[in-house]
């Protein structure tokens, strides 16, 4: 199997230097003869549908993913695309996910697509209700440490990495080495970008399986506010010589009470398409940490605005040329809360295995446990059999919307903080987020009952056969089932 991995890859390698090489000179033209190329070297690895959407793309120059498509070949280094499609769309898309279904019916736990983890604690800024910055420059992997987690994600069918912090660029050079010892993955790497020079661009470009998504959130007014002073003329800076050296980068962006209009706007969305940014990466405020600020945490009438500048933004007819996503919003197509290891889950730079970025929370440890280990934990498990944590999707997370559930979970499987400064119990925690569940919990409801539901061909452990015969078992009147239905 290994060996026709390799064949396929290098086959796909071939197809797509040819094809990317004749479609360069002339993309417009030539964009449709490229998907048709893909589609038949591709076919039988991913459903027909996909090639037949991706062929009317190409084939319609008002479509704004037209738009999108001759952007990633006008704007990114060769290397990079070719590098990306295999890694993301061969190792991870297809052999990836297909191992990853099936060690989760082998070992009847979660298994992510994704693993974050941090390189260092240590940051160059102290962004206002940022956990980070409270924890100072104490830890850091090891390069063995970032080497062992990777290769026991791939032996998990995991080829996908975000590096979180702290500043990661702090370890470029490390991190650096991390892409090119693993090929066969993707790496993005979240940043302030005040790192970022001439020769980390080169690197990028040589290694072709990094993206960056650099923070940045509004104007220069509401940037700076939360980011301190020069922050967002940093990144405008950053952003330029990514885009001069057609290196693969977006932006990630924190949405608050105060910059909610400031980070959706048509002139702000027009900037970073013009910067060459190829995504946006969007995520709601948690009042993470003991100088959390709940008053950052968007008003229901705000969430609301951004559900549904989401879907305006994304039209193939109206929106704009640049792929925008919100961990929050989007749960409705992955199925609710990808936490726990169902799509994802986080290790910090003290190594504690958390069930997500948000929740620092932990009954394992890389010095102590497997990744494997650490996913057929309590913790882990108390996931896997509790998700989704709502059927409305609007409301998928077990801290900020339903906070009975992250409780729940923390004091029965007897987790600890991980909080690497000063613990927060999970009452402390989820005390914040009290209020906005509340208030959010009607209007979910409403915005639920009056759209219409994809199918995400989600199956969660209540489905499986053990657990249909646990709760027929006992009819619905054990403590696990009387907590998931109360």
């Amino acid at each position: 199997m290994a060996e026709k991995h390799s064949a396929q890859k290098l086959a796909a390698r071939t197809v797509l230097h040819k094809a990317l090489s004749y479609v360069e000179k002339d993309p417009e033209k030539n964009l449709v003869k490229l998907a048709d190329k893909i589609s038949l070297f591709f076919k039988g690895l991913f459903p027909p549908e996909n090639f037949e959407k991706m062929k009317k793309v190409a084939e319609d120059p008002d479509n704004v993913w037209h738009q999108f498509a001759l952007g990633l070949i006008k704007d990114l280094n060769m290397n990079v695309i070719e590098q990306m499609l295999v890694s993301l769309g061969i190792d991870a898309g297809y052999y990836g996910t297909k191992t990853v279904r099936e060690n989760r019916e082998k070992y009847k736990c979660n298994i992510p697509f994704i693993i974050l983890f941090d390189p260092t604690s240590a940051c160059n800024l102290k962004c206002k209700g940022c956990w980070a910055a409270e924890y100072g420059h104490h830890q850091s992997l090891t390069n063995e440490q970032m080497q062992s987690i990777v290769s026991q994600g791939k032996e998990l069918g995991t080829h996908f990495y975000m590096l979180t912090g702290g500043e990661p660029l702090i370890r470029k050079d490390d991190i650096i080495e991390l892409a090119r010892n693993n090929s066969d993955c993707g790496f993005v790497i979240y940043t302030n970008a005040t790192l970022v020079d001439q020769k980390f661009c080169d690197d990028m470009n040589e290694v072709g399986n990094i993206g960056l998504a650099l923070s940045l959130e509004g104007t220069e007014e509401t940037n700076d506010w939360r980011r301190g002073e020069g922050a967002y003329k940093r990144t405008l800076e950053a952003m330029e010589l990514l885009h001069k050296n057609k290196c693969l980068f977006g932006v990630s962006v924190c949405y608050t009470s105060k910059n909610t209009d400031s980070v959706t706007n048509d002139e702000f969305m027009d900037m970073l398409i013009k910067k060459g940014a190829k995504y946006a990466l969007y995520f709601n405020y948690m009042p993470v940490g003991h100088c959390a600020q709940p008053e950052l945490i968007p008003s229901p009438k705000q969430r609301e605005f951004m559900y549904n500048w989401l879907k305006k933004v994304r039209n193939s007819k109206t929106g704009k040329p640049i792929f925008v996503m919100d961990f929050q919003n989007d749960a409705e197509y992955v199925g609710g809360c990808i936490a726990g290891g169902r799509n994802y889950f986080h290790i910090n730079s003290s190594g504690d295995i958390e069930p997500c970025v948000f929740i620092h929370f932990s009954d394992s440890n890389i010095n102590t446990h497997t990744l494997l280990e650490a996913l057929q934990r309590p913790l882990f498990m108390q996931y896997y059999k509790n998700q989704p944590f709502n059927d409305n999707h609007l409301r998928p997370c077990p801290m900020l919307e339903n906070p009975e559930y992250l409780k729940m979970m923390v004091e029965k499987s007897g987790a600890h903080s991980s909080d690497q400064l000063c613990e927060e119990s999970a009452d402390e925690l989820c005390a914040k987020c009290m209020e906005f569940s509340k208030a959010w919990a009607p209007e979910a409801e409403r915005i639920w009952a009056s759209i219409l539901h994809k199918e995400t061909h989600t199956q969660y452990y209540r489905d499986t056969a053990e657990g249909k015969a646990q709760r027929d078992a006992c009819n619905g009147n054990c403590a696990d089932c009387i907590d998931k239905d109360s």
